[in-house]
């Protein structure tokens, strides 16, 4: 049986919170950090394959970013690739001094655009041993545009965020839109998604369904295939060609300069964050890959 500890470690001048999943046994396990999409909390799909990890062995934890869900920081639901790396590091340092863990055999994995970040991390820290991504969102400048409506969608959303910014210095107020609605030109994904809005699935009370205009430039102009070259050590991508930008995971994975594997499967973005078999498919998968690499 696997077992849950609620942990609580240093971030950035704040307390992060989130779960650790604890393997049966007694001997130092070795351990992977979990994240998941843009704006989501760790109850949304990280637990699930947190869990699904120390099922196979491994100690995982999965925790809430600065200024989102249970943790600490204000402003609140701010999209900060370079902030959300360095709380990545901070968890490594945690999980590095856990008595249940072999700090030596670290993993990172990230679902989604946390994939960006996971790659990010695992480009500054050599704490990080093996590197697995699923259903990976990694953007640069060519695949935003193509996104995002062109240079000048890319343009229009980089400037409403400076502006945003620029209120929040001055007032302390922050613009807020909705991260999923149809019904609004101006959400973060202007359609209805149904993982993100079933209370049966994504939409759950921790995650209030905000983005914080202030997050576009930085989100825009972050380039996540131009960390791949300097990935040396070993990779794997689980991917579908229905789920998001499978073009940028085929270029990371070109430029990888560590070992690269890509498993090609079936199912759409949304499939990988809670449906079978696909969730399944995944956790088998990156499973295997930590049993070669960090055993």
């Amino acid at each position: 049986m696997t077992r849950k500890e609620k942990t609580a470690f240093a971030g950035e001048g704040v307390t992060l919170k989130g779960n650790l999943f604890l393997p049966e046994g007694t001997r130092p396990a070795p351990a992977v950090v979990v994240a998941g999409t843009w704006t989501s909390v760790k109850e949304m799909m990280a637990d699930r394959y947190a869990e699904r990890l120390a099922a196979h062995g491994y100690a995982a934890l999965s925790f809430d970013f600065t200024g989102f869900g249970e943790s600490g920081g204000e402003p609140r639901d701010v999209e900060d690739p370079a902030l959300k790396v360095r709380d990545i590091r901070h968890a490594l340092a945690f999980l590095a001094g856990h008595p249940a863990v072999d700090g030596d055999r670290l993993g990172a994995l990230g679902i989604c655009a946390a994939a960006m970040y996971m790659s990010d991390a695992t480009a500054q820290d050599p704490r990080i041993r093996s590197l697995a991504l699923v259903a990976p969102w990694l953007h640069d400048a060519a695949i935003c545009a193509g996104v995002y409506g062109g240079e000048e969608g890319v343009a229009a959303r980089i400037k409403a965020g400076a502006e945003a910014r620029a209120r929040y210095e001055e007032t302390g107020e922050v613009d807020y839109v909705p991260v999923v609605s149809g019904g609004d030109e101006r959400a973060a994904m202007p359609y209805d998604i149904d993982f993100y809005l079933d209370p049966e699935r994504g939409g759950i009370p921790a995650w209030p369904n905000r983005f914080a205009v202030m997050s576009w430039p930085g989100w825009l102009t972050y380039d996540a295939i131009a960390l791949a070259p300097r990935i040396d050590r070993p990779a794997l991508l689980v991917h579908s060609e229905d789920a998001a930008v499978p073009e940028g995971a085929r270029r990371f994975h070109a430029g990888l300069a560590g070992p690269g594997e890509i498993l090609w499967t079936e199912g759409t973005q949304f499939d990988f964050y809670d449906r079978e078999p696909q969730v399944t498919v995944a956790v088998d998968a990156v499973a295997a890959h930590f049993g070669r690499t960090l055993r």
